[in-house]
């Protein structure tokens, strides 16, 4: 009777406990899908405005669009050699957070805010070669000209978009990732509406078109910034960490940390962007057609990675804030949850490209363009190859974020190099050429570089938070 009892009491306390724990990580699903749900929003509405500009001037002619992709080019580049620095304000800021220090969440953003005018203007005044570089990897003069026009109105865009950046990483990682959203929503139809005007010479405004454009851009990112900058020195609760106080004083000590977490994320940037636009130059040697399809079947991937690396901010900051009140398991919980979310999204919406696959290429191509049927095919072809990289592409940005919660990006810039060039790349060209699979080679290649990525970035959490693993606390 005594052990009848007992065994019923141990019984009873195993189904309490498998209880509480579905319970813990229920909350730690839903906490990140609230902060990854307006982080995802805000990525969208960015590429909404690039988007917007593309079609404004699409009605410029061919050759003035093709001019505004070279010149996007050159300013993601540069963008993309801060980025990381930008980021690394988001795991600072929310191990200071989750350790209840809340100066040393100031000083995260405050190193952030001197990293953006210390790499923002150099690299602004580089938008002013943008000629010159392109000449220089073989553009055709004209269209390299055409490309500096728009550069010219571009270039004072980065420092604000680095500040707003920093900004908004600083508000994620206090849980509060709102107003960086409705700041992004506000600019969305300002942006529009100033394009059209500064592009066409509306609303009394003088026709700039390419200039125009560029300016436009840079004038709602200022204003993007100055209402983050007002916000979070002046609106409950980001007013309590007086973020502007002695901002003109310099910390190094803090600003070693933030380049030693800050330029890695670039590298790893950098060398996915480099892979990406040399798989593109592939693709141009291979036909019109195959160049074409693949730009198709790589710009849906771009609209869908939005909402992954949203939650990979997210995983981020989760991770951080665990890291920083030194909770192992609940880093090891956050970091995996947001895993999971990203490969589930990511898998829904792959079956729905797969069942879309001919009709989202006539989405961007139309059904009247010349050669239209080959291209749709391919695009469609392409689409279903990448239904594996669609899904590695999500895991892998996310996992990269869980690990940038713990200050781990080192070893995943390694693995990214691995991973894009010896892999991806060098495995593409192989079977574009030597099996003569053409477009489907090189993605195929592109895929499984991916898949390398991600399951490594996953062993690599994995391995860190199994042991334990927390990074130390800035001083």
């Amino acid at each position: 009777m005594v052990r009848g009892m007992t065994a019923i009491r141990k019984a009873t306390a195993a189904g309490a406990g498998a209880l509480a724990e579905r319970a813990i990580w229920r909350a730690e699903i839903n906490e990140t899908i609230r902060l990854a749900a307006p982080m995802a929003l805000t990525q969208l509405g960015q590429i909404s405005m690039m988007t917007t500009d593309l079609m404004l001037l699409g009605r410029l002619g061919d050759k003035v669009v093709a001019a505004a992709a070279l010149a996007h080019t050159v300013l993601f580049v540069g963008f993309t050699l801060g980025m990381g620095f930008m980021q690394a304000v988001a795991p600072l800021a929310a191990q200071a957070f989750g350790a209840r220090q809340p100066r040393m969440v100031r000083r995260a953003l405050r190193v952030g805010l001197w990293a953006a005018l210390l790499l923002g203007v150099p690299l602004s005044f580089g938008q002013f070669w943008s000629e010159t570089l392109l000449i220089a990897v073989g553009q055709a003069p004209e269209a390299a000209a055409l490309a500096a026009r728009y550069s010219a109105g571009l270039a004072w865009c980065l420092v604000p978009s680095y500040i707003f950046l920093a900004l908004r990483n600083f508000m994620s990682a206090v849980n509060r990732p709102e107003p960086a959203l409705w700041i992004t929503l506000a600019a969305i139809p300002a942006n529009g509406l100033l394009a059209y005007a500064l592009i066409y010479g509306a609303l009394g405004l003088p026709r700039l078109e390419l200039l125009g454009a560029g300016l436009a851009t840079t004038l709602v990112s200022i204003g993007m910034c100055l209402a983050a900058l007002w916000i979070a020195a002046a609106r409950p609760p980001f007013k309590k960490y007086r973020v502007l106080g002695r901002c003109w004083r310099p910390d190094w000590p803090l600003m070693g940390r933030l380049i030693a977490v800050g330029a890695p994320i670039s590298g790893a940037f950098l060398l996915e962007f480099g892979v990406f636009a040399a798989a593109a130059l592939v693709m141009g040697t291979l036909g019109t057609t195959a160049l074409a399809a693949h730009q198709i079947a790589l710009q849906t991937a771009a609209v869908l990675f939005m909402v992954p690396f949203g939650v990979a901010l997210a995983a981020t900051v989760r991770v951080g804030q665990a890291a920083g009140r030194q909770d192992a398991a609940g880093a090891r919980r956050a970091g995996f949850a947001a895993i999971l979310l990203g490969a589930l999204f990511m898998t829904g919406m792959t079956i729905i490209i797969v069942l879309a696959r001919s009709y989202i290429p006539l989405l961007f191509l139309g059904a009247d363009t010349t050669d239209a049927a080959a291209t749709v095919a391919l695009a469609g072809t392409l689409l279903v190859v990448g239904a594996s990289f669609f899904i590695a592409d999500g895991t892998q940005t996310v996992a990269a974020g869980a690990l940038r919660g713990l200050n781990d990006t080192r070893m995943p810039l390694l693995f990214a190099a691995v991973s894009f060039w010896g892999v991806a790349f060098t495995g593409g060209l192989w079977l574009a050429f030597r099996l003569e699979l053409g477009a489907v080679g090189v993605w195929i290649g592109l895929s499984v570089g991916l898949i390398v990525y991600a399951a490594l970035l996953v062993w690599r959490f994995q391995r860190l938070t199994g042991r334990g693993y927390l990074p130390a606390l800035a001083a």
